[in-house]
């Protein structure tokens, strides 16, 4: 009973946000709001109050919140994470005796009790708050003590009483032999680029200009104003380094590869160096590094692959024998995913007894790039790999580099995604690309932003992949890829899509495969980048809107609004700072004319129920005026299959 101190009456119990018993922090970003909350309790019919203190980055001091009391003992607070770097915040709850009395007080006098005891009650609570306080309320504090015993005049007396100013004043000093303190929980916030973002990914070496030639990053830099114009920040290369030539896969991964084959640029390593070289045929590393420089200049980000694997001949094999599986018969155990077969590809051994040197030597190819201008990486099929690798590599790099961001391709289990989450990555691919129905959609997107995974799995939503050519596009044409395009990209504030086959339409599966059959995995392509395209120019519109519309800028302000038809999505963001309103609705049927009544949220938007309001759509440039709840809308998905509403006032 040393350790105990039976007078603090007050729980505080399930805490938000509170990642596994604090074991890891809270995901946030520079300018996103955190609601902070517990259930604060205790024993009888006393008031409760609560607050939370907040220690910002590189502060030692703390900073007092009140909070704020919702419902069934429920208390929340608004934090917004105005700056990078580490918050730590705790709860404190406390019986308020003086609120306890306050409204004791105010009953008895509308009962015409007597109030003479009560006043001088109230006037011992003001007492033990003067002994307690400043020089600037002490002052203050002695005149109200006098009000409350000397007073003729019980109406006067209880006046002061009731006034919110006493209290604001009472409640700062409160007695900390009663405050019951939870622990200490931390909210890691990172640049605004780790919730916001808007990726474009191409194979370098397809970027040549003539037919056959193998690209170079001197093609890349030209293409950059054609990056930054359709409105993405940053750009996404498969694996630069050089490719294996032992068991090298041929066009549309075929065992036979014919003289030419350029080979998986994920097969990575041959007698010309690893993961700390670039393919020959795309250039020096100065090109590269001069790339990247170039690419930033027009304010686009390289986002670089690693994958953790290698080519037969990779130099690492020779070198780290001890670093891979070795099978009975002399030979290295290739990747497998039965029934794939992926015999260009060594997975590497992490249970191997030399695991120290392993690990430190991938964190040095982290290392090497981001000496080399490299900000953001985006990490292969992190799942197969060791989890506490993980933990400890992201932590040891964002140490010294915390602006460094890390994308998991990870299409996996949920509980994998979700550890990869916890264990450092600031976004993650998702199941997005398979979700397509309304309840689908709308459950996926509830689990994501209404569940505690909202602390730690941020979302990047992709509707294709050079690996994931989904049914929803190799189906739906054109109107599918400018439908996904939108809902990607106004559900969650991060989004990507593999360029060139997308923007041009491309949809032809390999047979029985849910991937494009000649996949540039395996080929060269030349792209004719000034071909015009309906969806290049939608990806363009699309993407200035959410550069114009701070609500499509974080993924966690979404509420869905009831519609009359399974075919009509609708759903509502809003940017309480900037009072941006928007509203998404999207015909889901790619094929068919489709309409329904929508219903929208308007207390969710801040707005009051019966007044008109204009809606612009930034897609076409329409304009309406609603003002009830309840509006029609139909879509026709050949000529466009959404509409974008900007919510405007309307001006008397």
């Amino acid at each position: 009973m040393n350790d105990l101190n039976g007078r603090k009456r007050v729980v505080i119990s399930n805490i938000s946000p509170n990642v596994e018993d604090g074991r890891y922090p809270a995901k946030s970003a520079e300018g996103e709001y955190v609601t902070i909350s517990a259930d604060v309790f205790s024993d009888g019919h006393d008031e409760i109050d609560a607050s939370v203190l907040v220690q910002y980055p590189g502060s030692e001091g703390w900073i007092e919140f009140y909070m704020d009391p919702t419902f069934n003992d429920h208390w929340t607070f608004r934090l917004k994470t105005s700056s990078t770097g580490v918050y730590s915040f705790k709860i404190q709850g406390w019986v308020d005796h003086y609120a306890t009395w306050r409204k004791g007080l105010k009953k008895k006098y509308e009962a015409g009790q007597d109030l003479q005891v009560e006043l001088l009650i109230g006037a011992d609570l003001l007492t033990q708050a003067l002994n307690k306080a400043g020089k600037d309320h002490k002052k203050l504090l002695n005149s109200w003590v006098k009000v409350l015993k000397k007073t003729k005049s019980v109406e006067e007396a209880v006046a002061l009483a009731l006034q919110s100013d006493v209290y604001n004043v009472v409640r700062q000093y409160k007695d900390p032999q009663l405050i019951t303190d939870s622990p200490s929980l931390r909210i890691e916030t990172e640049r605004k680029k780790a919730a916001y973002s808007t990726w474009y990914e191409l194979f370098p070496r397809s970027a040549a200009a003539v037919e056959g030639a193998h690209g170079t990053f001197q093609d890349v830099k030209r293409l950059l104003p054609r990056v930054s114009k359709m409105g993405f920040d940053v750009l996404y290369f498969p694996p630069i380094h050089p490719i294996g030539e032992k068991n090298r896969k041929g066009r549309n991964n075929s065992l036979t590869p014919v003289e030419g084959d350029p080979g998986s640029p994920w097969a990575i390593g041959n007698r010309m160096g690893g993961h700390k070289d670039i393919h020959p045929e795309l250039g020096t590393l100065e090109d590269f590094m001069e790339l990247v420089a170039e690419a930033r200049s027009q304010n686009i980000e390289v986002a670089m692959d690693i994958a953790y694997q290698c080519a037969p001949d990779h130099p690492y094999v020779k070198e780290h024998p001890q670093w891979f599986k070795w099978r009975p018969d002399g030979s290295v155990q290739y990747a497998e995913n039965p029934p794939k077969k992926y015999e260009d590809i060594l997975p590497i051994n992490f249970e191997t007894e030399d695991w120290e040197n392993l690990w430190s030597e991938l964190k040095s190819v982290i290392d090497y790039w981001i000496d080399k201008g490299v900000t953001i990486f985006r990490i292969d099929n992190p799942h197969t790999k060791a989890f506490p690798f993980w933990e400890w590599m992201i932590g040891e790099v964002r140490k010294v580099h915390p602006k460094i961001i890390f994308l998991a391709e990870a299409f996996t289990r949920p509980r994998l995604m979700e550890r990869l989450g916890k264990a450092g990555f600031n976004q993650s691919y998702t199941y997005f690309t398979w979700r397509n129905t309304k309840t689908e959609l709308q459950e996926y997107m509830n689990e994501l932003t209404a569940s505690p995974m909202r602390y730690f799995f941020r979302p990047n939503f992709w509707p294709n992949t050079p690996d994931i050519l989904p049914p929803s596009l190799s189906s739906g044409g054109e109107n599918a890829h400018i439908m996904r395009l939108i809902l990607a990209a106004t559900l969650s504030s991060s989004y990507g899509i593999y360029g060139p086959v997308y923007e041009f339409g491309i949809n032809t599966p390999h047979p029985g495969k849910e991937e494009y059959t000649d996949n540039e995995k395996y080929e060269i392509k030349t792209w004719d980048w000034g071909h015009y395209t309906r969806i290049k120019e939608i990806i363009v519109r699309v993407n200035k809107i959410r550069q114009q519309n701070p609500a499509f800028q974080t993924t966690w302000n979404i509420t869905f609004a009831e519609t009359t038809s399974e075919h009509i999505l609708c759903f509502v963001k809003y940017d309480p700072d900037s009072k941006n309103r928007m509203v998404v609705v999207v015909n889901l049927d790619v094929h068919h004319l489709q309409g329904a009544h929508v219903r929208l949220p308007l207390a969710e938007l801040g707005m009051v129920q019966g007044e008109a309001y204009k809606l612009k759509d930034l897609l076409s440039g329409s304009t309406y005026t609603w003002q009830e709840e309840w509006n029609y809308v139909q879509l026709n998905p050949y000529e466009m299959p959404a509409h974008i509403f900007k919510i405007e006032p309307i001006k008397i």
